[in-house]
């Protein structure tokens, strides 16, 4: 069994070595391949410059040590803008049955886990960027590969393998990041609601916390991330706002206002409102005074 899938299942339950079929270094300058597909699975590696590569679901940018490992048969191609030259490492694999005694893929993966999970993923492509291991061991595997020497084999495989499980720990990786930032997601969402339905109470991170179901200071670390404020300042945009609104559209009394905004200090608010629209609660009020409605009691 040659030219087969990275995902194809026989892989787990018989018993196959990787084998290079084509590696190549290449400088490309100004080139617009076709789509084409092929049979094996193909790692191609940005050494320098930069390039695209379009597959059918995406065009992908790539720059200095990205790298893309597409399965076998993926339509894609290569584009390399004018002026901007590329030099890239293809590697080029598929699976044999098992010869000799090193361990197979199936062996492999049974001791490792992240391999395991990446020969379960079914992923077209996967782009990800080196952390300075991926390339020595492409450039040591071609070395070897061009070597004439007896025990040559045996240091194939074990680059392979050292390959492969260092490719699937950094999916695994990723993958585990993407899934971190996806709950992320919906705690500060589940946040933002919170403070919408709440800013009118005295509110503290740890109340917000308890609400979300998640440690305080984790929950501050997470929101800041996502929003590029704090969840105080963030509340604070959104009282001031709301005073904005309750000042210019009824006529509740400027010193009831920050009761109506969960602040229980009326010089507090004032010193927030002031810095917040560089006017005072009265002076704003009175800067929009033709669009008041009466409020309803």
């Amino acid at each position: 069994m040659n030219n087969i899938s990275l995902y194809e299942s026989e892989l787990l339950t018989n018993h196959y070595h990787p084998k290079v079929f084509a590696y190549y270094f290449k400088k490309w300058e100004s080139y617009d391949m076709a789509f084409h597909t092929h049979n094996e699975v193909e790692i191609m590696y940005v050494i320098d410059g930069k390039c695209i590569v379009d597959t059918e679901e995406e065009s992908v940018s790539m720059k200095k040590g990205d790298f893309i490992l597409l399965d076998s048969n993926v339509s894609h191609r290569l584009i390399v803008e004018k002026n901007t030259p590329c030099r890239i490492l293809n590697v080029e694999f598929s699976f044999i049955k098992k010869e000799r005694r090193f361990p197979s893929i199936k062996e492999l993966a049974a001791e490792n886990k992240n391999l395991a999970e990446l020969l379960l993923l079914n992923r077209p492509y996967v782009v990800l960027k080196d952390p300075n291991e991926i390339y020595h061991t492409l450039k040591n595997l071609v070395l070897e590969m061009d070597k004439k020497e007896s025990e040559q084999e045996i240091m194939i495989q074990l680059l392979l393998a050292q390959l492969l499980i260092q490719i699937a720990r950094m999916v695994v990786e990723e993958s585990g990041k993407k899934s971190e930032q996806q709950q992320a997601n919906v705690y500060v969402k589940k946040t933002i609601e919170y403070l919408h339905h709440n800013y009118d109470c005295d509110i503290q991170v740890k109340d917000i916390g308890q609400a979300v179901n998640l440690h305080p200071g984790y929950l501050h670390r997470i929101f800041k991330k996502q929003t590029g404020s704090t969840i105080m300042e963030y509340l604070t945009s959104l009282r001031m706002e709301k005073a904005k609104m309750l000042l210019a559209d009824t006529d509740i009394p400027v010193i009831e206002i920050s009761y109506y905004i969960g602040i229980n200090s009326r010089q507090y608010f004032s010193l927030l409102f002031k810095k917040y629209t560089n006017k005072t609660p009265i002076e704003y009020r009175k800067s929009v005074e033709q669009n008041i409605v009466k409020f309803g009691r």
